[in-house]
């Protein structure tokens, strides 16, 4: 749950694991193509499943990124409000948070 106490420069880095996934697809789709004309079956093999785990790793990528600001908020995204001093589990009776502030904050430091 977002509070709002992250930083707002924070950034998603499904974009860049998006474009080093991208970059390792080309070196794996080049890998498998040169072992296999040089007649080194097994590296062919390695090249080849390394090529597979990386489209696997892309589509997951590419679908988190589809999913928009509710699995990757966006500066134009507002944090959600903090907890209130209600049911601390939706449902269950009887079940309250404490009292107090719902984040109590940094611990702070007292020098001598």
């Amino acid at each position: 749950m977002r509070t709002g106490s992250e930083p707002a420069t924070a950034r998603s880095p499904l974009r860049a694991r998006f474009w080093l996934s991208l970059w390792g697809l080309l070196w794996a789709i080049f890998g498998t193509a040169a072992f296999a004309l040089a007649g080194r079956p097994g590296w062919a093999a390695a090249c080849g499943v390394l090529w597979l785990v990386i489209t696997v790793d892309m589509a997951m990528i590419l679908r988190h990124i589809r999913q928009g600001p509710h699995y990757q908020p966006g500066p134009d995204v507002p944090p959600y409000p903090p907890p209130d001093n209600g049911p601390a589990y939706p449902g269950r009776p009887g079940s309250r948070r404490r009292s107090g502030p719902p984040y109590p904050g940094p611990p702070r430091h007292r020098h001598p």
